[in-house]
């Protein structure tokens, strides 16, 4: 599966949904991010089961400001409407792999149970 634009328009729909979604925010000035885009798509072809998007953060200003991003790359993994993980940085194949591969692995009953303990 190639990887999916994001836009304003479109996240909210995509990312509430059910299952995987990895986000990279990124932008095309970013040398990281450039470096990073093969890694990326490479990973979205071996695991069709998975939404791998892109925000362009220079065409979509308010979904970094929405979730504060202050360095590109950033990755964000989402499993069923729930941000797991977000770290700014650009992650070699091997890394992005085991990343996939803890998602895959998270217990969401825990993970929903622990989110709706936490204080508003």
């Amino acid at each position: 599966m190639a990887t999916v634009e994001l836009t304003s328009a479109n996240y909210d729909q995509i990312t509430e949904a059910d299952g995987i979604v990895l986000v990279d925010f990124w932008a095309a000035w970013c040398g990281p991010c450039v470096r990073f885009a093969p890694t990326y798509e490479a990973s979205s072809e071996v695991h069709t089961d998975i939404t791998f998007g892109k925000v362009d953060t220079e065409a979509q200003p308010e979904l970094a400001a929405r979730y504060d991003i202050r360095s590109i790359p950033t990755i964000m993994a989402i499993r069923d409407g729930v941000i797991v993980f977000a770290q700014p940085g650009a992650l070699p194949g091997a890394m992005l792999e085991e990343l996939i591969k803890q998602v895959r692995a998270l217990n969401m009953d825990e993970v929903k149970a622990q989110v709706a303990a936490q204080p508003n």
